[in-house]
């Protein structure tokens, strides 16, 4: 079998890829481990709750949990010193708020802003020499949120749209050596939703679940198997001309 006819009988795989996913043992992070291994890949699990992670790699196999603060600079580089080889990054990462500029105090903005958008930074820049090295392939986690206005997140619309502006200006600097692209999500069931739901409204959770749902013309929440495959399909040989691109997974939020 040529290697033609092995693409076209097994479409986006990843044999003997390396990927690192932070936040990698739950939620979209957790499902896009669950498909790069699936694809072929191993798996680095990078992730704070490292017991989570340790679960999910010897579920998985071929994996490895990494303890790390995406955070923290001192961190992330103890988590690279355990990697030799990465051909794949997916910066998954991150946290939310809820609050308009009036509701948003300036420790919660620093807060996002250092979880979703500095992280992005740190992760990626550590990442480099490995990615240069292997021509390889980097998926940022954004968000409709950094797409539109949406009421009552202002950090978080800040954080995620800046996310965006990261990706395209790193595909810009980097056109050749590397592919870097952004996903961006709607309202996916996830543990991430849930405990916004417990925390915002813990009194109305099921009301408030069926007013996000609704954003999401399709009339449903969007699944993290779903967000997964699009980054498994954006790591691929078959999505070598895709690069410094803006992904919506929205059920048709943003086109309404």
């Amino acid at each position: 079998m040529t290697a033609t006819e092995s693409t076209k009988a097994a479409p986006f795989r990843l044999d003997g890829k390396y990927a690192l996913v932070t936040g990698g043992a739950s939620g979209i992070g957790q499902a896009t481990s669950r498909e790069l291994v699936a694809a072929g890949a191993h798996v680095y699990i990078a992730d704070l709750n490292l017991a989570g992670a340790e679960s999910l790699a010897a579920e998985l196999g071929a994996a490895t949990p990494i303890p790390m603060d995406v955070t923290q600079p001192a961190s992330i580089a103890a988590a690279f010193e355990q990697v030799e080889k990465l051909d794949i990054l997916v910066n998954n990462a991150g946290i939310g708020h809820v609050g308009d500029i009036l509701r948003t105090e300036i420790e919660d903005l620093s807060r996002l802003l250092d979880v979703n958008v500095k992280s992005v930074f740190l992760v990626t820049r550590a990442a480099f020499p490995l990615l240069l090295a292997s021509h390889g392939s980097i998926v940022n986690i954004g968000s409709v949120a950094g797409m539109i206005g949406i009421k009552h997140r202002l950090a978080y619309c800040t954080s995620k749209g800046a996310v965006i502006a990261m990706t395209r200006q790193i595909a810009v600097d980097y056109p050749k050596e590397l592919r870097v692209n952004c996903i961006c999500p709607g309202t996916v069931d996830t543990p991430f939703v849930e405990s916004y739901l417990t925390k915002y409204h813990p009194h109305e959770k099921e009301k408030v679940r069926a007013e996000v749902t609704a954003r999401q013309p399709i009339g449903r929440l969007g699944k993290a198997e779903e967000i997964a495959s699009m980054v498994r399909y954006l790591c691929s040989d078959e999505a070598g001309f895709i690069n410094g691109a803006v992904l919506p997974i929205d059920g048709g939020w943003t086109a309404a």
